[in-house]
């Protein structure tokens, strides 16, 4: 097996010579001299012939293994003899490690834009603290260059809104949709902006957008003989939300069908004696109680004169909140709140279990239809039967609903 120079393994196919390796608190200094060729005048791109003076330049370089590694490099200032130029001196620039006005490799300068890309200014910044490279997230944004943009328009443009900030700033994104890059991005969503690039950027004859009057605008008078289309997620979404328009339309006609449904196979269970049970009542749960407790709160501040704001501050609450408190009925309140209890295990043996437990005339066994409902599935506890069949028995039980589907289920 060859050996390899310190060169080779720390500069490989660059043009310097390592002269000294030392250790100083942690980090490795590495001390080289250029050994490339005169450069060429970064103005006239004359080749250099004489030699100005030489300094020495210092380079973070990639860290080897956990510690970091600093270059002190000396390299040569050149004379520019064109007389036709206005720069008199330059710098020699060793390929492959240096760059203009940078301080650090361009290995390590390729690294850092490489984790800006992927990550970002903060979460990018954090990772480097952890890989030991010293780079904050303004240096990382600064390494990030704004791709050139085409003189014409993709062929199909695509065209859509995005957040800088949600809620406060946006702006639009163009893709080319052929291709699936990004050809541009606008400092906002407005459709002067967007015919301006239109205007400056001609050849797009279809143009793929959502549904905002700003783009079609734009289009119509930047724009006027390209073809506009809703592009398939748009589509998608906007089926969606017809579709979840008309269930919520008909959500009455939903639950009359799907209880028609739960009646159909209750009738095939033999049609029991009545019996009647004590007057339905709402379960002290935890959350009905914090329901109820809030209303009073809420109303009696109202009663004293305080504000919405004030009454937000003193019970913690949202103004919304408290508003809804102020404006809903005690009942409405805590119909809501007895709706939004979990639905458990046994939530679909729940008409099982009433029409048994009717039928036996409140005389039915808990261990029993535990036995029962064991064998249809169920693979919960025995103590949450016997606590739906107290519940029964006092009254309190919650009726059972027809499984009614959302909306947002039937469309997703």
């Amino acid at each position: 097996m060859a050996s390899k120079t310190v060169e080779h393994v720390l500069f490989p196919g660059i043009d310097v010579r390592v002269e000294r390796v030392s250790d100083s608190s942690g980090s490795l200094v590495v001390e080289a001299v250029s050994t490339a060729r005169p450069g060429r005048c970064p103005d006239c791109r004359k080749q250099a012939r004489r030699v100005h003076s030489s300094y020495q330049r210092t380079l973070t370089e990639r860290p080897l293994g956990s510690r970091q590694v600093m270059v002190r490099l000396r390299v040569h200032r050149y004379f520019c003899d064109r007389r036709s130029c206005s720069r008199r001196t330059f710098v020699q620039q060793v390929g492959g490690l240096t760059e203009r006005h940078r301080r650090s490799s361009v290995g390590l300068t390729d690294w850092l834009r490489a984790i800006a890309v992927e990550l970002g200014g903060r979460p990018a910044a954090r990772l480097c603290h952890r890989l030991r490279l010293a780079a904050g997230r303004t240096r990382l944004l600064r390494l990030l260059k704004a791709p050139a943009v085409p003189d014409r328009a993709p062929q199909v443009l695509g065209v859509d809104e995005f957040a800088f900030r949600k809620g406060c700033t946006y702006g639009t994104v163009l893709v080319d949709v052929e291709a699936g890059r990004v050809v541009d991005v606008l400092p906002d969503r407005t459709s002067e902006t967007f015919a301006a690039w239109l205007a400056g950027h001609p050849g797009a004859e279809i143009i793929c957008r959502d549904r905002a009057t700003a783009y079609t605008k734009a289009v119509k008078e930047a724009a006027p003989d390209a073809l506009e289309v809703a592009d398939r997620w748009h589509l998608l979404q906007n089926l969606s939300a017809a579709v979840e328009k008309t269930c919520h339309q008909h959500r009455n006609c939903l639950r009359k069908h799907t209880e028609e449904e739960v009646a159909k196979t209750v009738m095939d269970v033999p049609e029991p004696q009545p019996m009647l049970l004590p007057p339905a009542e709402l379960p002290r749960t935890q959350i009905i109680e914090r329901t109820r407790h809030r209303y009073e709160d809420v109303h009696r501040l109202l009663e004293k004169g305080w504000t919405i704001s004030a009454i937000a501050r003193r019970l913690n609450l949202d103004r919304k909140t408290v508003r809804r408190f102020r404006d809903t009925d005690l009942d409405q309140m805590l119909a809501s709140a007895r709706d939004r209890r979990p639905n458990g295990v046994l939530e679909p043996l729940k008409a099982y279990l009433n029409a048994r437990f009717t039928e036996a005339q409140g005389q039915a066994s808990g261990i029993r239809l535990f036995l029962e409902i064991r064998e249809r599935g169920y693979q919960g506890s025995r103590q949450v039967v016997r606590k739906h069949l107290a519940a029964l028995r006092a009254g309190t039980a919650e009726p059972v609903r027809a499984d009614i589907p959302s909306p947002r289920k039937i469309t997703s």
